[in-house]
């Protein structure tokens, strides 16, 4: 039988998720729900799904959801979801504080549920093309800027943006973080907009670590270096570089390789 997925929040991310769903193999797209009556039966609409009237009659459908809503009501949605015995794939952040998520993890654990969060970059076909390399960074240095939408600004720009990269970042760094230090400014929202923060792990890593949502261009790269030599992501191409030092009985061309696409 297929998997029953419901998505709760179809707004342009959630929507996105529904239209994905419902051209999966081996899953059943069951129904929306929104608060917003109206956005739901539009979605709905389109992909020939239920729009229940409630979270509890969708809850009762599926055996799964994904949740796209707001941040800040990720946490008692995907609480009451995993009280409802359903698998859970929720947006991230999360949610906004760590209790939260420590909570959310605990509740799914419990009950021998799964607990997946769209951290999306670890996907970024320029990340699975490393897989192959050995990644030992001792400095790295990344830039996440985007131009300002309205649309995200209920959490500050690290939970928006650099959370890709600190998540990142902490599983290529294999050693515990050190300290912290932060700064970040709110320019054009009620939460920080611009915001940087530099990382000091206990192997002696530092991570340098920029994003913005009020850029006039975008960019999403990282810079890695480590003994074996330097690795550039594009996160936007989709396309990692890897430089090394040429040994002395090697021919001196080369030191590139261009990955992913």
């Amino acid at each position: 039988d297929p998997l029953r997925i419901g998505v709760i929040g179809v707004g342009h991310l959630g929507s996105l998720h529904a239209k994905m769903l419902s051209d999966m193999p081996g899953v059943h797209l069951s129904g929306v729900f929104d608060a917003d009556r109206e956005r739901a039966k539009t979605v709905a609409g389109q992909y020939g799904t239920p729009a229940p009237g409630n979270l509890d009659a969708l809850l009762e459908s599926v055996d799964a959801v994904t949740i796209a809503t707001s941040t800040d009501a990720h946490y008692g949605v995907a609480l009451k979801a995993l009280e409802c015995g359903k698998h859970v794939f929720v947006e991230k952040p999360i949610t906004e504080t760590v209790a939260e998520a420590e909570t959310l993890c605990s509740a799914a654990s419990g009950r021998g549920l799964l607990i997946q969060v769209g951290h999306i970059e670890r996907f970024n076909p320029a990340i699975l093309a490393l897989e192959k390399y050995r990644i030992d960074p001792m400095f790295v240095e990344s830039h996440r800027l985007a131009q300002f939408n309205p649309r995200g600004t209920e959490v500050g720009v690290v939970l928006d943006l650099m959370i890709h990269d600190i998540d990142l970042i902490l599983s290529f760094v294999h050693s515990p973080v050190r300290a912290v230090e932060a700064s970040g400014v709110a320019v054009v929202s009620d939460s920080v907009d611009i915001a940087n923060a530099r990382l000091q792990f206990e192997n002696g890593c530092v991570a340098n670590v920029t994003a913005s949502r009020i850029s006039q261009r975008k960019m999403r790269k990282m810079r890695l270096f480590q003994k074996s030599g330097y690795i550039s992501i594009d996160f936007s191409e989709g396309i990692a570089e890897v430089f090394r030092l040429v040994g002395e009985n090697e021919p001196a061309v080369k030191g590139t390789m261009m990955l992913g696409e």
